[in-house]
Parts: structure tokens; sequence; C-alpha cells
């Protein structure tokens, strides 16, 4: 199983739409993960790329936790966790016991050497694990747009929308304008209500003259009565 390749941008997107359909991609850790490498786990959901590398939370044993499309690889099917079986402990070999014999001419003791025991290659150092940043609130994002004569506002934090956009006052959009301290922006909402001002002025000048004419028409079929 190759697990040292990261997620491709086309992998991410098939896992988005899987797990909008309801379904829980499984995914492979990378030698990217650290010490978790090659264990398997199941992707729960995808949060905003914008505000940390970090957006795809996994799930494996009783841990969910996010980590980057680096990190991960697609499991081939029929994957299941990897168990390592730990290799059994070397014998030591065994010490002859001293022979003891009665009535035989006394010989100088012998040292024995003590026996030698081959050392065992020592296991690879344990790889750190990787630090795992808590995740934070996703991303808030506010926006005033002007379109088609009327200004609204609407609201959304990562990919879930809070507020659908919604029509305010020219004199709240003003306002709103006016916090954002943007050389320009607010010279051009004033620009925007000066002229919506100008053709407001000019319709209202227009019915004020046609309800006058209205007024002197039915003052002239009064007369006539």
């Amino acid at each position: 199983m190759d697990a040292g390749q990261g997620l491709s941008t086309s992998e991410v997107q098939s896992i988005r739409e899987a797990l909008a359909a309801g379904r829980k991609p499984r995914v492979v850790f990378t030698a990217a993960a650290g010490q978790i490498a090659g264990q398997v786990g199941q992707v729960i959901e995808l949060t905003d790329p914008e505000v940390s590398d970090e957006f795809v939370v996994v799930r494996f044993g009783r841990d969910e936790l996010p980590f980057s499309p680096a990190d991960l690889a697609v499991a081939p099917k029929g994957v299941t966790r990897r168990v390592v079986e730990p290799k059994p402990e070397p014998e030591a070999p065994a010490v002859a016991a001293p022979e003891f014999v009665l009535d035989t001419p006394r010989v100088p003791a012998q040292r024995l050497e003590e026996p030698k025991v081959e050392q065992t290659e020592k296991p690879p150092a344990r790889r750190a694990v990787k630090a795992v940043k808590p995740k934070g609130p996703a991303g808030l994002t506010v926006t005033l747009a002007y379109a088609d004569g009327e200004w609204t506002v609407a609201a959304q934090q990562g990919s879930k929308a809070l507020a659908k956009p919604y029509v305010v006052k020219p004199a709240e959009a003003l306002k709103m304008v006016a916090l954002v301290d943007v050389p320009g922006v607010q010279e051009a909402v004033e620009q925007i209500l000066g002229t919506e001002r100008a053709e407001a002025e000019q319709q209202a000048d227009k019915l004020r003259a046609e309800l006058a004419e209205i007024e002197a028409r039915l003052a002239e079929l009064r007369e006539a009565r």
C-alpha cells in the first residue's frame, strides 16, 4: 500500500461529494502524519481550506482531528487497520554448571568466560507524533452589496450561511461603510447614494407635474357640472 502521496485536488473534491451523499470515505495516514502513518481513518467533515491548511477532519479510534491533504491518502478497498506484531525477545544462551568430582587431584580453577551475547539490532527510534492543532472556529464573513438599486447584507460562517441577503436602508448601509477606514470606499457609497437621490428627485418632480395636471383637469370637470 503506497501511503507516501497526499490527497490530490480531485480526490479532495471526490471526498467532498461523498460527504454530501452521506458517506464517510476511508483514508490512510501518510508518512507526513508521523507515528500514525499507515493507520486508517474515516473523513467526517471538510472545513474551510482558506481558514486553515488542516481542513480534513478524520475520525480514527475515539479521536476526531483535522489534518492537511498531505497527511492523507485514499485507502484502497479492503484495507483494515494495520497491527504490528511484537518481535520475540532473543533467548540468552544457557551457562553450564561447574562440575564437582570427589577424590580427584585438585586442578587450578579455570576462569569461566562470560557468555557472549550478540547485540541485537536496536529498534528504530520512535518518530514523534505530529502535534495536532486544536480546531478553531470557522471564519465569519459579512457582505454588504449594492445591486439593482438595493443594498443587501449577508453573513456566512465557513460554508454555513448564517443570514441570507436581506435589504437594508441606504442610511444603514452608509453607517456600515463609515466603520471601514478604507480610502475611496465611503466616497463610492456616497456617490451611489447621490445618484439615487437625484433620480428620486427627478421622479418626484415628474409625479408632482402629473398630479398638478390631473388636479387641473379635475377642477375643469367640476366647473362643467
